[in-house]
């Protein structure tokens, strides 16, 4: 790594990076009462098309950024999508109506997308093995925080200036990464180790990985853990204020369930080399099917108010434990037989699953009806299937010769 930079600075840097999408989504949560009360007076439910459009624009750019950093390096493509990013916020900032920054947001996800793909490609260029998984590890520990104070940082920003606000403080989050990685962090690509971008060799990725049998459920079941993981967020805060009336104190409940759900990774990182990636997913699948089905029971019961807004946090808070113990074990199921084009195929699953997950949670999430039971089956069903996906996977590794 370069002398300029220390080791401590480098994964601030990277973890800030990284932070650019939790950032980027969660610190809107607070925001969609009054983006829908300004923006969608008669259908307030749109308002989370804000969330899901976000993840729809990242999903896209994430198929194409790797590849092209590949080929052009690597701080360029930082330098576009933020500049990208940039142009967005400021249109959704200005805007006017409701389509319109959704289509900003599309674009602000396609700018975010490099971040999120490039971080890791510049730590895999200059470290590798067990210094390379301590770096990720310690940036990730930090990331894991930013989820937690995101809603409060945006209704401190709302408080002040209004929710217009929150796109200024993306514009300014975007610049510092893109001052303190031009000034301090040279290129982390060599122009001898470039591969030129071929969009058929990309398309020949997406065959051959969908034609391996556990690489094409594992992208599945991703989809669907993280489907289920985007329905949560789009819904959480209408519920919080429409059904608790909880609207003042949702960041601080926010941050309390992410800081919990956060230790998910560590316990993932205990257990995983005993038990093994497959069975964890599973049985966490498998778990979350027996809970979401004792709050749908739990739901048609007379719970006090307390009581119920008790078992909902709860519920959300085993939500975002179980994508934290599914997640990284799916995405490494799906890389395991595609080492020959890893960063290809790191691109690929990412963005196909992104996608599809964005396709699943916006429709459920305009479904919210002042009760939790289109979350409650939306969540039940995709863990259904994501379990029967893992089951069937089960069957297929038994059959392949060791």
């Amino acid at each position: 790594m370069a002398d300029r930079m220390s080791r401590g600075e480098f994964i601030a840097l990277i973890a800030m990076m990284f932070a650019t999408i939790a950032f980027s989504i969660d610190s809107m949560l607070p925001a969609l009462p009054e983006i829908g009360a300004e923006l969608s007076p008669y259908d307030l439910n749109k308002a989370q098309l804000i969330l899901t459009s976000f993840v729809l624009g990242m999903g896209i750019g994430t198929f194409f950024t790797g590849p092209i950093s590949d080929a052009v390096g690597r701080k360029p493509v930082i330098y576009g999508g933020a500049a990208l990013y940039i142009l967005a916020c400021a249109v959704a900032w200005s805007s006017s109506s409701l389509e319109l920054v959704l289509a900003a947001r599309i674009a602000q996800g396609l700018g975010a997308a490099g971040p999120r793909v490039v971080a890791m490609a510049i730590i895999r260029d200059l470290f590798s093995g067990r210094e390379m998984a301590r770096i990720i590890s310690i940036a990730m520990m930090i990331f894991t925080l930013v989820p937690a104070v995101a809603p409060l940082l945006g209704a401190g920003v709302i408080a002040l200036v209004g929710w217009r606000g929150i796109f200024v403080s993306f514009i300014i989050f975007a610049t510092i990464i893109v001052i303190w990685m031009a000034t301090r962090l040279p290129e982390s690509l060599a122009p001898e180790n470039r591969r030129p971008f071929r969009l058929p060799l990309m398309i020949a990725a997406v065959h051959e990985m969908f034609a391996h049998p556990t690489v094409r459920l594992s992208i599945l079941v991703q989809t669907l853990c993280m489907g289920l993981l985007f329905t949560m967020l789009t819904m959480v805060q209408p519920v919080f204020d429409v059904i608790h009336d909880r609207a003042d104190s949702f960041p601080f409940w926010f941050a309390f369930v992410a800081l919990i759900s956060g230790s998910a990774s560590l316990l993932n990182a205990a257990v995983v080399v005993r038990v093994g990636m497959r069975r964890m997913v599973t049985w966490a699948l498998g778990a979350q099917i027996l809970i979401t089905s004792a709050v749908i029971i739990l739901n048609m019961t007379p719970l006090s108010p307390g009581a119920s807004f008790a078992v909902f946090v709860a519920w959300q808070t085993s939500i975002f434990f179980m994508a934290g113990v599914t997640m990284g074990n799916l995405n490494a199921i799906a890389m395991e037989p595609m080492g020959h084009i890893a960063g290809m195929a790191a691109s690929v699953i990412g963005s196909i699953a992104t996608i599809l997950a964005a396709a699943i949670a916006a429709p459920i999430g305009l479904l919210f009806d002042g009760s939790i039971t289109p979350l409650t089956t939306g969540v039940l069903t995709m863990c259904i299937l994501g379990f029967g996906l893992m089951l069937h996977m089960g069957r297929i590794e038994n059959r392949l010769p060791a």
